[in-house]
């Protein structure tokens, strides 16, 4: 994936500086994945690594300085655009690596949400970034036809890390040109189900006292493994809802500031009671103890 989206930006994106650091990140996020699959990095030197992957793509210039004041006019982040493009960029890393339970399930999803920032990108009259955006999109589909159920490769941590890694940079290199707020909430409210998905994660892990980097099997996937679906169905089943995110994202991206925010909530509104009404926050630690 990281081969195929380096040419495909290198070719047809005629790369500027902020390309070259997401570039050089996305590398050290393959190496850092590659270290993780072979040696099972411990989770302080694993989040480390992904701190290093984001300071490189910052160096090249890559920082949210602006947000959308929704009463008018733009915000300067001053010395917060760093700690916040730093959580922004480990955050989606991260959130990709935990959606990646079943076979297909990351590398659709992750094409999904690239197509909706290309989108979204064409709407504000942004080439490059839509050349970013269907670069990645189109490394994710050619795995894909490879890693859908029953899977014949797969992407590790190495390929999970450059996905969350390289949405995240497109996102904020997009900051650097539009409206921020409009451009953060495009994969925000597309990637919702694995953004979701993840806190909840850490609030049950939270909840129960256990280490936030430990696993469990109470991912949204596995609760729709549970209601009897496949593993065709449960990943059909939330490419549908990504789809459908998507589309409230393309909404999104051409309204105002305001209207924008409000989508933004209402959509993960609806996310969150779905993920309340189906289990996802329970723990279920009685339940397999008894079984």
């Amino acid at each position: 994936m990281y081969v195929a989206f380096f040419l495909a930006t290198v070719v047809f994106g005629r790369p500027d500086r902020n390309t070259i650091g997401l570039l050089a990140g996305g590398a050290f996020a393959v190496a850092l994945g590659v270290a993780d699959d072979k040696w099972e990095l411990r989770p302080r030197k694993k989040l480390m690594g992904q701190i290093v992957a984001a300071v490189i793509v910052m160096l090249f210039g890559v920082k949210i300085e602006f947000v959308t004041n929704p009463l008018g006019g733009m915000i300067y982040l001053g010395a917060l655009s760093i700690p916040i493009t730093l959580v922004w960029v480990v955050a989606f890393m991260n959130v990709v690596n935990f959606i990646d339970g079943l076979d297909g399930l990351a590398a659709g999803v992750s094409a999904i949400g690239s197509i909706a920032m290309a989108l979204a990108a064409l709407e504000g009259g942004q080439s490059r970034l839509v050349v970013l955006s269907m670069a990645l999109a189109g490394s994710a589909l050619g795995f894909l036809r490879h890693n859908f159920h029953p899977a014949r490769i797969f992407m590790g941590d190495a390929g999970a890390m450059f996905l969350g890694f390289t949405i995240a940079g497109i996102s904020a290199i997009g900051a650097l040109k539009t409206p921020a707020t409009l451009v953060l909430a495009v994969p925000v409210i597309v990637m919702g189900v694995p953004v979701l998905d993840t806190a909840f994660a850490i609030f049950r892990r939270v909840r129960r006292g256990v280490p936030v980097s430990s696993s469990d099997r109470d991912h949204v996937h596995h609760r729709l493994l549970a209601m009897g679906m496949t593993q065709r169905q449960a990943v059909l089943t939330l490419y549908t809802v990504s789809a459908l995110l998507a589309a409230t994202a393309c909404g999104v991206a051409a309204v105002n500031p305001l209207l924008g925010i409000g989508g933004t909530v209402t959509a993960f509104c609806a996310l969150i009671i779905v993920g309340g009404k189906s289990g996802i926050l329970k723990s279920d630690i009685r339940r397999r103890d008894r079984d």
